[in-house]
C-alpha cells in the first residue's frame, strides 16, 4: 500500500509540474523589477498547433518510470519491472510535454498584425487580449 501511495504522488507531482499557464498570475524571478510593456488587440483567427517536446518530458518521464519500476519485482523480474516502468515513462512523459497550442492571429489596436503562438490558455476568435513583451519576447498573453 505504501508503494502505490508513493507512486501515485509521484505521477501527481509528475503531471502537475508539466503544465504552463501562460495566462496565470505567476510571473518568473526574472520578470521582476523589469520594465515590461504590453499591446491590446483582438485576435482575428485561431489556429490548433502541437508544441514538439524538447526532450525534457521523455528524460523525466524515463528516470520517473524506471525508478517506480525498480520498486517491483525480485531478480530478474525486478530488471524486467525497471525496463518497461523506463519504456513506459518516456513515452508518457514525452506525450505529456508534448503539448496542444493555440497560434493566435492578433491585429493590434496600432493597425499591425502579428503571430503568438501560446499554450494553455483558452482564446477564441473576436477574444480582446493584452500582449505583454519584453522587448520583442512575448511574455504573457492575457484575455481582457
Amino acid at each position: 500500500m505504501k508503494k502505490l501511495l508513493i507512486i501515485v504522488g509521484i505521477i501527481f507531482l509528475f503531471l502537475n509540474g508539466c503544465s504552463k499557464m501562460y495566462n496565470s498570475n505567476e510571473v518568473s524571478l526574472s520578470e521582476v523589477n523589469e520594465e515590461l510593456t504590453y499591446q491590446m488587440g483582438v485576435v482575428e483567427d485561431v489556429k490548433r498547433v502541437v508544441i514538439k517536446d524538447n526532450g525534457s518530458g521523455l528524460f523525466v518521464g524515463a528516470y520517473t518510470g524506471s525508478v517506480l519500476g525498480s520498486m517491483f519485482g525480485k531478480g530478474k523480474g525486478n530488471i524486467l519491472s525497471t525496463l518497461v516502468g523506463g519504456l513506459s515513462g518516456a513515452f508518457v512523459g514525452y506525450k505529456e510535454d508534448k503539448a496542444n497550442g493555440e497560434e493566435l492571429f492578433i491585429k493590434l489596436d496600432d493597425g499591425r498584425r502579428v503571430v503568438v503562438i501560446v499554450k494553455g490558455i483558452d482564446i477564441k476568435k473576436g477574444d480582446r487580449v493584452r500582449l505583454i513583451s519584453n522587448g520583442k519576447r512575448i511574455v504573457r498573453v492575457e484575455k481582457v
